[in-house]
């Protein structure tokens, strides 16, 4: 009888492969339902995360479009405020250069008057006196000291202001340069887009780069270059106000003691002609005088040589009756009138003589007093042409005065650092 032969192996009854079948069964619609969940979830997150980016993108290209906006602001609040710098630079400039000028014009006036006292000062004799003149000739120069003091003052006042406008310009310049990058960088970075060819992924590109400002600092140190260059505007007008009455108040005082000066030249040169012109006249009577007391004098020498006759003749009449014999010797009428006539020829001669003694000494006085007075006059002269010279010379003021608003070259001055001239370049 044939035998059958079995596999050997375990085998599973129906029932257990019916469970294995629906196991397997349930198990892969397990599966398909979590990995529908997974697939749902995954859809759920794609659209998530693409929304979140775009947004997310849209919300950062926003924001650089509002930093531009701000930067761009204070670019151009920057860019104002240095055009209003650069004005007022010019402004403070040209009223410097107004001031060198008004500080040059100082310098013919004080000439002139140093060439005036000078000029004065070669005057002889009584004449070199202390007169009005010389007083407000020295005030004059202590006027015109003291206005080149205080124009000195307002040009090393500008020139340091000018200086620290500089420096407020130079921050502008440097905040607006920082600005016109950040908006270059910003711009660009507005301008990228997914599609961009440059975009690429960079290394720790959420780092913090050392430097950093956050935005209330950033907007602070712009806030306070403005003010600052504001602050320093302010100080420079007030600057140039003070400088513009100072000259106009330099300019009053020169004028004023120039004016002062001239009338009591005029009025000394006044005083002076008519000395002048009594000194002459004395003189002229003097000599007039002294003309007519040398006549006298010779009247008076004539008349003297003229009683020498009538002498002789009482005299040798005299003497000849005194040879008149015995008893005709009397001592009659005639001798008594001849004794009497010789006493008064002896008196009228000496009276004669010490008249003529008199005028001589009264004719050497005058004459002395002639050279004197020819001295004084030859002084007084010299005086009045000093003083019309002293006029002469003043007129170059009242030229100055006359060309003041013609154009002319800035003389240059060295400020008190030391420093001419500020470059603003």
């Amino acid at each position: 009888m044939a035998t059958l032969s079995s596999k050997p192996g375990l085998r599973y009854s129906v029932s257990d492969w019916a469970t294995n079948n629906k196991q397997i069964s349930h198990t892969a619609e397990n599966k398909r339902n979590i990995s529908h969940e997974i697939r749902q979830e995954g859809r759920a997150l794609r659209n998530e995360t693409t929304s979140k980016t775009n947004w997310d993108e849209y919300d950062s290209s926003r924001r650089l479009s509002d930093r531009i906006n701000d930067v761009t602001r204070w670019w151009e609040n920057l860019k104002a405020c240095a055009q209003q710098v650069d004005a007022e630079m010019d402004a403070l400039t040209l009223s410097k250069e107004e001031t060198e000028r008004a500080l040059a014009a100082t310098v013919l006036p004080l000439e002139v008057t140093a060439e005036c006292l000078n000029l004065r000062e070669g005057r002889r004799g009584k004449e070199l006196v202390s007169d009005p003149v010389e007083a407000e000739l020295k005030k004059e120069v202590e006027v015109i000291d003291g206005a080149q003091r205080i124009l000195q003052q307002c040009i090393d006042q500008a020139f340091e202001q000018l200086c620290r406008l500089q420096e407020a310009r130079q921050q502008l310049t440097i905040d607006l340069q920082d600005k016109i990058e950040a908006l270059d960088v910003d711009m660009s970075c507005l301008s990228l887009t997914m599609r961009s060819p440059e975009i690429s992924l960079k290394p720790n590109p959420t780092r913090v780069p050392p430097g950093s400002t956050t935005p209330q600092q950033w907007e602070q140190f712009s806030r306070y270059n403005v003010a600052r260059a504001k602050e320093e505007m302010q100080a420079s007008v007030q600057i140039r106000e003070n400088n513009s009455i100072t000259r106009a108040q330099v300019q009053n005082e020169l004028e004023a003691q120039r004016m002062a000066v001239e009338f009591a030249l005029r009025k000394r040169t006044h005083h002076e002609e008519q000395a002048y012109h009594e000194m002459q006249w004395q003189l002229k009577t003097t000599q007039e005088e002294i003309a007519e007391l040398e006549k006298d004098i010779c009247h008076l020498e004539e008349d003297m040589q003229a009683k020498t006759a009538p002498l002789k003749l009482v005299h040798t009449r005299l003497e000849n009756r005194i040879k008149r014999p015995g008893i005709d010797l009397c001592r009659d009428e005639v001798q008594f009138g001849l004794v009497d006539e010789a006493k008064q020829l002896e008196v009228t001669i000496l009276a004669l003589k010490q008249k003529l003694a008199h005028a001589q000494h009264s004719l050497q006085s005058l004459k002395q007093h002639e050279a004197q007075m020819i001295e004084d006059l030859s002084r007084k002269q010299d005086a009045l042409s000093l003083e019309q010279r002293s006029s002469q010379t003043r007129q170059r003021l009242t030229l100055g005065v006359q060309t003041e608003g013609l154009p002319s070259a800035v003389v240059p001055l060295t400020n008190s650092s030391g420093r001419h001239k500020l470059d603003l370049a």
